[in-house]
């Protein structure tokens, strides 16, 4: 059963490329529980109706698509007949309701079968889906399976869909944090591919604040949210083929669990769901904010 409580932000706008904190917003509090076979949610999409949410779990879990309605009940689990959850990350939809799977969590920094995959999924009708575009790639400037721990900038479980490319958020796991992360841009066409490397940016704060486990953008395009578990970033002023000059404003939550997916209900409104422990989490919030500028 979901609970709905909002909580309102509003961004405040600098023209410095730097990151800048907003004001700090209210404690965030519970908005809806999860069903509890979602113990481990690791991205959300909305449909294309805005009726369904689509989420998914990462490694050691099932290589399904689960449903739900926007009251929070399980409508329908569907089961992606080709396809291995090797560590899927993230999920996202374009502008023409294509949903794809961001099957490229990389921890260990290991990884050599990065993909991303294009489901036939229409409707929450469905119980079963197939990949039916496998986007292979590989990181421009890595060369070692695995680099050196001061360099482990290759996991990635965060990306987003623009205008035919996808644009990939890279979750530090250096040693020696310093909330430094990677953009890089894929083609979404069938094939393999190096991802280009098209930002170096940092967000500020420690591994809580600055690790990004989720990313959604909105219709207009000129705003991308990157979760972390403490704080969401909004990115601004960007270009397609060049993220450092974009500016970014963290937004803390004030409100410190394993967050793992964003997505928008519209431009105003975030959904953003956390992972089940122990003795919190399992829940899905609805934030509200006003950008003030673009």
């Amino acid at each position: 059963m979901l609970r709905i409580l909002t909580l309102s932000a509003f961004l405040l706008w600098s023209c410095n490329p730097k990151a800048q904190d907003s004001p700090k917003t209210d404690d965030l509090k519970i908005e809806f529980s999860l069903p509890k076979k979602l113990k481990e949610v690791s991205g959300i999409a909305l449909s294309q109706d805005k009726n369904t949410i689509w989420a998914i779990e990462d490694q050691g879990n099932k290589n399904v698509v689960y449903g739900l309605d926007l009251q929070g009940k399980l409508v329908t689990d569907v089961l992606v007949e080709n396809a291995e959850n090797n560590d899927w990350e993230d999920i996202t939809k374009d502008d023409q309701g294509n949903i794809y799977l961001g099957d490229f969590g990389n921890n260990d920094n290991i990884r050599q079968n990065l993909a991303i995959l294009k489901l036939d999924l229409k409707d929450s009708s469905q119980k079963t889906t197939r990949a039916i575009q496998t986007t292979k790639f590989h990181y421009e400037g890595q060369t070692e399976f695995p680099p050196k721990k001061s360099n482990w900038l290759y996991d990635c479980e965060a990306f987003v869909e623009m205008n035919g490319n996808f644009y990939l958020f890279t979750k530090n796991r250096s040693k020696g944090f310093d909330g430094t992360f990677l953009v890089f841009q894929v083609p979404n066409k069938e094939g393999d591919f190096e991802a280009k490397l098209i930002g170096k940016l940092k967000l500020q704060g420690k591994y809580s604040d600055a690790a990004i486990t989720s990313a959604a953008i909105n219709s207009t395009h000129d705003k991308i949210v990157l979760l972390t578990h403490k704080n969401i970033h909004v990115l601004s002023g960007f270009q397609a083929d060049d993220f450092n000059t974009a500016k970014i404003e963290k937004i803390p939550l004030s409100h410190n669990s394993q967050k793992e997916a964003v997505v928008f209900l519209d431009d105003k409104t975030l959904l953003i769901a956390d992972e089940k422990d122990k003795t919190e989490g399992g829940n899905v919030y609805k934030f509200e904010f006003n950008p003030q500028t673009k």
